[in-house]
């Protein structure tokens, strides 16, 4: 049985959200599962959640959105001079230069511009559940388009390299340095590498509901998967990377991808962005306003290779400024491709998150939309 009503509380001006936010629920006919959260300047106003099995503080996979959390380490070991963007990924790592790869910088990484978006054969879901393993097989791939020349989406394994990278230069792995510097000391809802004594709390993530005939037109539409799209989500392994399965395994969930094995809340995604930009309970922000402006600067625009017109990147994070025309120029973020959305508006002064349990059918997600102007509408009548 399904279930459309909302659970929650949202702070005094932002009944509107919560209407919104009721809304789209009603919409999914409660079958999707949803939560939404947000900080206006810090202050959590809006903490909502409905969906049949779903609570606050359920945890589910939020896919690509995990990359957001991944961005955040790396800027923030740029800030301290540990890393540099401009310098070839080569240096830290010698390896990463075979094929015409020694030029690649962590800037050209982190824009998508390195062409390095997978391996001939493909990555198997094992292998894609490993970051270690993922930067050994990319060490001697060569580049599916020239470094520099162009940009396409990395889904799986763009913050592999960031990973391998990081484990090079300090010693640690990029979720070591995310679980000590940023989830803990923020009490946040996100990991990257959920703990065994939290699975209580995590629900699996589930396709989307189609008829027969909707689903065998869009699958029959799709690019192959030797296609830059199909190397680019993982498409040309045999099999075909399920990308449902893969998320609700527990390898996964126990290791954390930085590409895309995340696993939180919207409480969680929200409060990454409010500890990034303006701190958290008394802890201050993990970024300055410079290293903020320099990750959410435009570098990538225009058609991606991978995505076609979905594109548009800041440094890590996607441009959310494109993305949502009423947010200003800088906000940033990222999504997944199950659902969730989180970004942050720094000017704004707004941290969003939203996670669903539920594909929207063909990755199609316009509640986004619906959302995200409530509770800019809401904060800026603020």
């Amino acid at each position: 049985m399904s279930d459309t009503h909302v659970h929650g509380t949202v702070a005094d001006g932002f009944e509107r959200v919560r209407e919104e936010f009721a809304a789209v629920v009603t919409a999914q006919r409660g079958q999707v599962g949803a939560q939404l959260a947000a900080y206006a300047h810090g202050r959590r106003v809006v903490d909502l959640w409905a969906g049949t099995d779903v609570a606050g503080d359920t945890l589910t996979c939020v896919y690509s959105a995990t990359k957001g959390a991944a961005t955040l380490v790396t800027a923030l070991l740029v800030q301290e001079g540990v890393l540099s963007l401009d310098e070839p990924v080569a240096r830290h790592w010698p390896e990463f230069a075979a094929a015409g790869k020694d030029a690649i910088t962590l800037r050209d990484v982190l824009s998508h511009r390195s062409g390095v978006i997978g391996v001939d054969g493909g990555l198997t879901a094992a292998e894609l559940a490993d970051d270690a393993v993922i930067a050994r097989r990319l060490a001697g791939q060569r580049p599916y388009w020239r470094p520099g020349s162009a940009y396409g989406y990395g889904g799986f394994v763009t913050f592999a390299v960031v990973n391998e990278v990081i484990r090079r230069a300090t010693g640690q792995s990029l979720q070591q340095v995310y679980e000590q510097r940023v989830r803990a000391p923020y009490g946040l809802d996100l990991y990257l590498g959920l703990p065994e004594s939290e699975e209580g709390r995590f629900r699996p993530i589930e396709w989307w509901t189609a008829t027969p005939e909707q689903e065998a037109a869009f699958w029959s539409n799709l690019p192959g998967p030797q296609s830059i799209l199909g190397i680019g989500y993982g498409l040309n392994s045999t099999p075909p990377l399920d990308q449902v399965a893969f998320a609700n395994t527990r390898a996964v969930r126990a290791n954390g991808p930085a590409s895309a094995g995340g696993v939180g809340s919207a409480r969680g995604l929200a409060g990454l962005y409010a500890a990034a930009v303006w701190g958290m309970d008394g802890q201050p922000p993990l970024l300055t306003p410079d290293t903020v402006g320099e990750f959410a600067q435009l570098h990538s625009v225009g058609a991606d290779l991978v995505r076609g017109e979905q594109g548009n990147y800041a440094l890590g994070f996607q441009a959310k400024g494109l993305r949502y025309p009423f947010l200003s120029a800088n906000a940033f973020g990222h999504d997944g491709s199950a659902g969730a959305e989180s970004f942050a508006d720094p000017r704004g002064g707004i941290a969003f998150g939203y996670t669903r349990r539920r594909y929207g059918f063909a990755w199609s997600y316009p509640e986004h939309d619906r959302l995200a102007a409530a509770v800019h509408a809401a904060v800026a009548a603020s």
